[in-house]
């Protein structure tokens, strides 16, 4: 049944996308412009899958909850730190590459993590938590490559106009990734556990069959990691094949998308130290930075908690809990859809107004789950729906801003640093949020959790409030140019 949604969400934004063409491209563009940004997008699905699985050796208790956060949280500080040199990097060298980078790196470290599992549950003497910290660091390094190669391909062959549209898809990306990072981690960790009674038998079947682990005397935990590493490794064969950096460099002629960057002909951005300079002397791209740090705290602050509330609580709403992974994506489609269509619909493509709006969603709701929390019953339906609420605004918030409107204000030139300085900002509250949660939550106090999570909401809504009307010059330009012929 999950499969089936999944496959009609995706067939959903594939026809969405074809219809959603305001500029009227040839079909022989949209045909190519689709084979260039969907396998792209499904990699950076799939890496997510490479990156979440260790929150399933949480669940799964071959790692405690204060583990989990030590490890993840010094993996998200890395990511953050490497914008310095995968924004840059990207810029100069083109998303293609980057992604296919981040596909092989973020395979090869999560190999190698399945690795030391393995032997650690054979018998072997390593302290498993500093080599799961250094490698999963080493993953994360090359998984900030993703984002910010995907957005870079998006900034050439995507009109700001358009841009909306593409951030709702991005944002269902991130969620179907979501979903494959959880639910699928999930169905291998119960298939190839020693007691899989959980389990789904066709998937548990499939798995002990490909892997021979009928006759298995300890949990096979180590294939959460090596799966994801093996699909990234065929979706990079893909990559090479299919994407193309620019309309240019696949035949058609050279597309002006009136971002940044239409601004920037005399604006030289040839080092490393002038992109740097670039963006970071860019006050909106900070502010949108700022914006960032908040989503990643409130985004991971619930997506990788929640779970591990309902189980070490017993305040668990079964259909929510049993497929975390589907419902944070299906919410988080709907969110980035949302959003990223009405930014353009309502907001002339800009992106604030539709994050501020996500922000006073996410404050109600961060409310809501104290109320819950503060309750002996629980209120595990108001917990779980709230969350749910949360991780509806969050994507949306995430997709529009780090997905959008940083390629919109960095421009072509420099959107690879521009996203990457924004997803840095959100990883940082992502590590963040790791570290302080891991250290406050214990069992007996889970009311920390939502009031952690409030204040947050309140300072990414004051800084879409202050980023509420702005639009780059380019795009105002063209908006007026536009109206102007309509109204003749």
């Amino acid at each position: 049944m999950q499969i089936l949604i999944v496959l009609m969400l995706l067939t959903y934004i594939i026809t969405l996308y074809f219809m959603r063409n305001p500029l009227k491209h040839t079909k022989p563009f949209m045909w190519r412009r689709f084979l260039s940004w969907f396998p792209l997008g499904m990699t950076y699905a799939f890496m997510y899958m490479a990156r979440y699985n260790l929150d399933t050796l949480a669940t799964a208790e071959v790692i405690t909850k204060s583990q989990k956060s030590q490890i993840s949280g010094a993996g998200f500080f890395i990511y953050a730190a490497s914008l310095f040199i995968s924004g840059p990097l990207i810029d100069r060298i083109g998303g293609k590459k980057g992604m296919i980078l981040a596909a092989l790196g973020a395979a090869t470290f999560n190999i190698l993590m399945g690795w030391a599992l393995y032997v650690n549950l054979h018998g072997t003497e390593l302290n498993l938590v500093v080599w799961l910290t250094v490698l999963y660091s080493l993953n994360m390094f090359f998984q900030s490559f993703g984002a910010i190669s995907t957005i870079k391909v998006k900034s050439y062959w995507f009109h700001v106009r358009e841009r909306g549209t593409f951030g709702a898809i991005f944002g269902t990306l991130i969620s179907l990734g979501v979903y494959f990072a959880f639910d699928w981690s999930d169905a291998i960790a119960k298939s190839v556990s020693l007691n899989p009674g959980e389990s789904i038998p066709a998937i548990r079947d499939t798995i002990q069959t490909l892997f021979a682990l009928q006759n298995a005397t300890v949990p096979a935990y180590w294939l959460i990691f090596f799966i994801p590493a093996v699909l990234l490794i065929i979706w990079a064969m893909i990559d090479l094949y299919l994407i193309k950096d620019s309309p240019d460099t696949a035949g058609f002629p050279k597309f002006e998308t009136h971002d940044a960057s239409h601004d920037q002909h005399q604006i030289k951005l040839d080092t490393w130290w002038s992109v740097i300079k670039h963006i970071l002397t860019n006050k909106i791209i900070l502010m949108i930075g700022v914006i960032e740090f908040t989503s990643g705290i409130l985004r991971d602050g619930v997506m990788k908690w929640y779970r591990l509330y309902a189980k070490e609580t017993g305040h668990v709403v079964p259909n929510i809990s049993d497929n975390w992974g589907l419902w944070a994506a299906v919410t988080g489609i709907v969110g980035s859809f949302i959003v990223g269509w009405a930014s353009d619909k309502y907001f002339q493509s800009r992106r604030a107004p539709m994050a501020g709006i996500c922000q006073i969603l996410m404050f109600a709701a961060s409310a809501l789950m104290l109320i819950s929390s503060l309750s002996a019953s629980g209120y595990p339906e108001l917990m779980g729906y709230s969350a749910l609420v949360i991780m509806m605004a969050v994507i949306g918030v995430h997709s529009v801003m780090s997905g959008t409107a940083t390629a919109d204000f960095g421009g072509r030139k420099g959107a690879a640093t521009a996203t990457g300085v924004a997803d840095g900002f959100s990883k940082l509250g992502s590590s963040f949020q790791e570290f302080v949660l891991g250290a406050i939550i214990t069992k007996e106090t889970w009311h920390y959790w939502p009031i952690f999570l409030m204040p947050f909401t309140l300072l990414g809504l004051f800084f879409a409030w202050k980023l509420w009307q702005e639009l780059p010059e380019a795009t105002r330009k063209f908006i007026k140019e536009n109206e102007a012929k309509n109204n003749k």
